[in-house]
């Protein structure tokens, strides 16, 4: 087969979409581009081909060694960052199918929505936010911010992934912390593909952190609030149906994405009682996201002093404080739990004592 006669799947593949795809939908053949100037995949859309690079980055795959909320569990159901990102993905293919999105372009952004995240979920990010400002004053560390950082740079040793300005803008703009579900927020997708994967992180996040901490005895069911049960549903699996359902009947053919205000306030509600009751609690399992806390900042520090132990490329690139500060956050960003708790037993434990 030819090149010129296997671009036409591609060029079908575009066509396909123009044909059935809502007129709010975001079309591979109009995308804004790359930051660097690529020949076109003869049989894959744009947005195919970014989905396959991200499921193909290193950054990718460490997600699987990467806490949730609940740290180095010893059962095997728990989520890991890898899980919720394939979770996420799922629920948000669902919404953009139903809605007629693009789905390529929407799980692109899904499967990498989270490529930025630290080792030790939420507290880690804490933990290399603070370090971070230890040393460069009036910096900050936020997740989303890195993912942008892993694809556009980290990856491929200072390459970067090269990814279309579609996917970088879901990446960038998918967290929403502590906001309430289809709320205004300072921050607004280039795409409604790019705020399905925002509204269906919360969604998946919401449903298996609630699992996770029945399971861990942290919560019991009778603990959730009823009148939450009452709309939303008792089971796992009815409350992501009655928000996902809910959603698309709520935003068929407009151009943003809405609940019913019902199943808003559960929904909200539900989240609020997870922060009060999960993610603030102090609980012997939660208390270990101190301890993590702890590590994370004394790896930073000691990398701020050890610059010769980061990686050989990052290093020639370190000029000043600030520049080796960003080049530590990179390094510990992309840290496994696992990594991070074996670096920290070689550096600050006697060889005698064993494993951290």
């Amino acid at each position: 087969m030819s090149i010129t006669t296997s671009s036409r799947i591609r060029i079908q593949q575009e066509e396909l979409e123009r044909q059935s795809l809502s007129t709010y939908a975001a079309l591979s053949a109009e995308s804004k581009g790359r930051a660097r100037h690529e020949e076109k995949c003869p049989i894959r859309t744009d947005f195919q081909r970014d989905r396959d690079r991200i499921v193909h980055a290193k950054a990718f795959r460490r997600l699987k060694h990467k806490t949730q909320v609940f740290i180095d569990p010893e059962e095997d159901h728990y989520r890991t960052r890898l899980t919720h990102t394939l979770e996420v993905a799922q629920i948000a293919r669902t919404i953009a199918r139903a809605l007629r999105l693009n789905e390529d372009l929407t799980e692109a952004i899904a499967l990498g929505h989270d490529l930025g995240h630290t080792p030790f979920g939420h507290v880690g990010e804490e933990a290399l936010d603070e370090a971070y400002r230890e040393f460069v004053p009036g910096a900050s560390f936020r997740h989303n911010e890195q993912g942008l950082r892993v694809v556009d740079f980290l990856e491929r040793d200072g390459r970067g992934l090269n990814l279309t300005w579609e996917v970088r803008d879901g990446i960038l703009h998918h967290s929403k912390g502590s906001d309430d579900i289809c709320s205004e927020s300072g921050d607004t997708d280039g795409t409604l593909e790019g705020e399905v994967v925002r509204i269906a992180d919360r969604i998946a996040y919401i449903n298996h952190d609630i699992d996770d901490a029945i399971r861990a005895g942290v919560l019991c069911e009778e603990d959730l609030p009823e009148d939450c049960l009452t709309v939303l549903g008792r089971r796992h699996s009815q409350r992501i149906a009655t928000m996902v359902i809910d959603l698309v009947e709520n935003s068929r053919e407009k151009p943003d994405l809405n609940m019913s205000r019902e199943v808003v306030e559960a929904t909200n509600k539900l989240k609020d009682f997870l922060f009060r009751h999960v993610y603030e609690l102090d609980s012997p399992r939660m208390a270990e996201l101190e301890k993590a806390k702890h590590l994370v900042k004394e790896l930073f520090r000691f990398h701020m002093t050890h610059p010769d132990l980061l990686p050989e490329w990052r290093r020639s690139a370190i000029k000043d404080v600030p520049g080796r500060a960003l080049a530590v956050c990179d390094f510990i960003a992309g840290m496994t739990d696992r990594y991070a708790q074996q670096r920290y037993a070689e550096y600050f434990m006697p060889e005698a004592w064993g494993a951290f």
